[in-house]
């Protein structure tokens, strides 16, 4: 992942969660312009930063560099909600998500 798609992809997961790059940067400890300076491509954060910017983010250190996931909160909560389910209900909703590609 180069700078270009470091900063597009946290731009890209920020705006999912539905907060501003000030509020964000603020939540994590950091300046107001923080966030923005990373997806302006003008810093990179500490790798200490950027564990926090997961964990604000609610996701792995993994799922922030999965870009075939456009929004991994939102997996994690389908997968979630599959728990419990039965083997025909699971084969229902795998239907139904090969259905909406």
């Amino acid at each position: 992942m180069n700078k270009q798609e470091f900063s597009e992809r946290l731009s890209t997961l920020r705006i999912n969660k539905g907060v501003s790059a000030r509020d964000m940067s603020l939540s994590i400890g950091q300046s107001p312009g923080y966030i923005n300076n990373i997806e302006n491509g003008i810093n990179y954060p500490s790798m200490q930063t950027f564990f926090y910017i997961c964990d604000y983010l609610e996701i792995t250190p993994k799922e922030f560099f999965d870009l075939d996931t456009a929004n991994p909160t939102k997996v994690s909560e389908l997968i979630e909600a599959t728990k419990g389910l039965s083997s025909d209900q699971l084969s229902n909703l795998i239907s139904l998500a090969k259905g909406l590609k």
